[in-house]
């Protein structure tokens, strides 16, 4: 065992309780020797905790912490993304990179209260999310060590995480059938892989998440009216509502009207193009009504060098620079021009 891993005895690991994570718990034990720790953020979709933390346990794990980051999400990452229109290469609201930031701010609280040496993330050595995680842990905590599993590891496909989960007795639902990588929070979702790598090739349905496809939608349009206060959506229809509520109720408004599908190639931090499909009606609609307000209410020049300033903030969005101190200035100038 070489120096750094004799240095590692407890490691927070970011646990989703898919194949990757609940393998990781396993490999985590047997390569370093050490007590794994696992952290689950709830962002906005359905988590059963006992059943995660069933599952983390007979993983290995001594635990599992889970926090519900989702006010925090919203009011601290989502909002000033919405006050800038943030779309990544004019089209992605940046769902899963709003989300990255967080989760790393609370592996980082975790491994403190905890008294760990090391965090360790279940990203792909060809992702953005690997340099998401590991670019704000170090702006958080640089005296932490950071553990990338999937860049390690001798398992080289899908189907020998599932050999080893079952070599081990590690429950996982994962089968062979299912070739989509897909990621869920409030503000949206992202589908890869299988076909879809093909870009001449259609989504096919079983792709979409939750969004009515085209032909399912009402042919009658619904009418809505949102109220915004210092770029914040505060009121819908009239009626006053918190943004989580007011979120969730416009991404059923949108899927029900197929509102919110993206299908791009772009280009990813690691310097691949890469086919992604993604979910957002809510960010779509809130995205749509703040810039049409906007038009009434900025001066002509105020406008022209905030729509200027938009890409820089979401390719540093988007290139997991949130902690920078050039994103944070470029945050002040996007609220000062909600007044």
């Amino acid at each position: 065992m070489s120096k750094e891993k004799q240095g590692i005895k407890k490691v927070v690991l970011a646990y989703s309780g898919g194949l990757d994570t609940s393998v990781i718990v396993r490999w985590l034990i047997e390569k370093y020797g050490c007590e794994v720790i696992c952290f689950t953020a709830n962002m906005g979709i359905e988590l059963k905790e006992k059943e995660l933390r069933s599952k983390a346990l007979k993983s290995g794990a001594s635990k599992l912490i889970m926090k519900d980051l989702r006010d925090e999400f919203i009011s601290d990452f989502i909002m000033p993304a919405l006050k800038a229109n943030a779309l990544y290469e004019g089209r992605y609201p940046m769902a899963t990179s709003l989300g990255r930031p967080l989760i790393a701010k609370w592996l980082v609280q975790v491994a403190h209260a905890e008294g760990a040496d090391a965090v360790c993330h279940g990203c792909t050595g060809k992702g953005n999310d690997q340099v998401r995680v590991e670019v704000a842990v170090r702006a958080l905590d640089p005296s932490l060590k950071i553990i990338a599993p999937l860049r390690e590891w001798e398992m080289k496909t899908r189907d020998e995480e599932i050999e080893y989960a079952k070599k081990h007795g590690i429950p996982v639902k994962a089968t062979k059938d299912n070739p989509y990588s897909i990621d869920v929070n409030l503000w949206g979702s992202s589908t890869e892989c299988g076909i879809l790598e093909d870009p001449w090739a259609e989504p096919p349905v079983d792709s979409y998440l939750e969004l009515s496809t085209t032909d399912k939608a009402p042919d009658k349009a619904e009418y809505i009216t949102i109220s915004f206060e210092k770029g914040v959506p505060v009121r819908l229809n009239g009626k006053a509502m918190k943004p989580i509520t007011m979120i969730e109720k416009l991404k059923a408004l949108g899927c029900r009207h197929g509102i919110g599908k993206i299908d791009m190639v772009e280009n990813r931090v690691v310097g691949i193009k890469s086919r992604e499909t993604y979910e957002a009606p809510a960010a779509i609609i809130l995205i749509t009504a703040h810039k049409e307000l906007e038009t009434l209410t900025l001066d002509k020049d105020t406008m022209r060098v905030k729509e200027s300033l938009m890409p820089r903030f979401a390719d540093l969005v988007y290139n997991g620079l949130w902690f920078s101190p050039l994103r944070r200035a470029l945050e002040a100038f996007f609220e000062e021009t909600q007044k």
